[in-house]
């Protein structure tokens, strides 16, 4: 497929030049203005751009930075009739590619494309392999081979170079603000930053303030200009944690900076455009909050265009052994330990666990075992008290009571067993047992058992 340039200069006659000259080679396009140069770029896949520096009343270098600055990995080759030293720099400076004075040398020309796509090529494969082995050997964090977490890495790489806003939820300690942060850093904003405002630890007086900044004199104590979250974000992501935390007047004023990709310091009426991603995470389920009239309907279709919903430590407990792993090097390199086993005993123990935490309380039961450990094993006793001491609530039944017990019987307490030990979870009793969801209610519904004690 042949490459394709776009030449933007104001003279119609050296468009038609170049195009006649370069068209067999490469597929060439034109436009004699910025604006009709920035449009094509936008509907259009453009490999090069041949920039003049005069554009009419318009400026080469100032459409070169908004080249720039939308497309960072566009080559641009700038042309001129005025060369000086100080604009070829300016040129280089502003990201281009390199410098040519007209009139043009064809020869020197295509010379010039032929290195510059091969550059361009070059830093194609390049990022294509640092991205791979970010993926390979680096998530932010994010420790899980289960199907249920591949599942939503999939998902994070499907969007982590879209601009919707994301929702995502899950229960506490599930590791939201990991998800939030491997989007950001994975995708196309990931130079730019990425911001945390935590809805829930900010007194709501000052949410506004932390949200927008504020003029210089817009209330006692305001000596100077304060930039607010949305302000450092701006290009990049503002990850808004807690979100139903948030006030329902406050909401109003968050709906409408999303609806209009505009904000207003606090003490100004002063318009300020934002180029921005949102990301959102809650512990609560928002539909219920805006049955109660605590959350706003249209901030949450605003907010959830795409939800990904982080599922909690108790099912997905495959991927205990990784965590536990990952911590143990975590605390050795913390604590100038050199833990390098966890007795059978101990991993029973952690395997058994439910967490209600999830991986934050995981964490912290292996950082108390790390510090307790006086060998290079954690043991059984390394453990906290509460996680030796628990009981999944798995009855053992042995022989002699089999004996006396239906085929029924046995499948139904074996069914109450696994909903004791998973404290009612449906879709972990489900796994445990090896049937499908449906057929763990078609057989709670059929058995009869008591599921009330349960809170899902």
């Amino acid at each position: 497929m042949k490459k394709t340039i776009l030449i933007i200069d104001d003279e119609i006659g050296i468009c038609t030049s170049l195009e006649f000259a370069l068209n067999s080679k490469y597929d060439v396009k034109s436009a004699t203005n910025s604006n009709n140069a920035l449009k094509m770029l936008n509907k259009e896949k453009i490999d090069l751009c041949l920039l003049d520096l005069k554009l009419g009343k318009d400026n080469g270098i100032d459409l070169l930075k908004k080249i720039k600055n939308r497309l960072p990995d566009m080559v641009v080759i700038m042309m001129t009739a005025y060369g000086t030293i100080e604009t070829s720099v300016e040129a280089m400076q502003q990201g281009a590619y390199t410098y040519l004075i007209k009139p043009l040398s064809i020869s020197e020309l295509n010379i010039v494309l032929e290195k510059a796509f091969a550059y361009q090529d070059l830093n194609y494969r390049v990022g294509y392999l640092e991205s791979e082995l970010e993926d390979r050997y680096d998530r932010n964090g994010i420790i899980g081979k289960s199907p249920l977490m591949k599942d939503v890495l999939k998902l994070v790489d499907k969007v982590k170079d879209i601009d919707s806003s994301i929702l995502i939820t899950g229960e506490s300690g599930t590791g939201k603000e990991l998800i939030a942060r491997e989007i950001h850093y994975s995708g196309k904003r990931a130079k730019y930053p990425f911001e945390v405002v935590n809805c829930a630890a900010i007194p709501e007086g000052l949410l506004e303030e932390e949200f927008f900044g504020h003029k210089k004199g817009a209330f006692t104590g305001a000596i100077e200009n304060k930039k607010g979250k949305f302000a450092l974000a701006n290009n990049g992501t503002i990850f808004l944690d807690e979100i139903a935390e948030l006030s329902y007047n406050l909401q109003a004023k968050l709906l409408r900076v999303l609806q209009h990709k505009e904000y207003s310091p606090v003490g100004s009426n002063e318009k300020i455009s934002l180029n921005i991603r949102v990301l959102s995470a809650t512990n609560k389920d928002l539909k219920k909050c805006i049955e109660e009239k605590t959350f706003r309907e249209d901030l949450y279709f605003r907010l959830n265009v795409i939800e990904i919903n982080l599922p909690p430590l108790r099912e997905r407990k495959q991927d205990i052994s990784l965590l536990i792993n990952y911590f143990i090097k975590k605390y050795n390199i913390d604590f100038k330990k050199n833990i390098t086993l966890i007795s059978d005993a101990a991993e029973k123990k952690l395997l058994k666990y439910n967490y209600p935490g999830n991986i934050r309380q995981l964490a912290n039961i292996l950082e108390y075992a790390a510090v307790m450990a006086n060998t290079n094993t954690i043991e059984e006793e390394d453990l906290p008290a509460d996680i030796i001491s628990y009981n999944s609530g798995n009855k053992i039944i042995d022989k002699d009571e089999l004996s006396d017990l239906s085929l029924k019987e046995v499948e139904k307490k074996a069914i109450e067993s696994a909903l004791q030990a998973n404290k009612g979870y449906r879709k972990a009793t489900a796994e445990q047992l090896g049937i499908s969801l449906k057929g763990l209610f078609n057989k709670i519904k059929e058995y009869n058992i008591d599921t009330s004690q349960y809170i899902e």
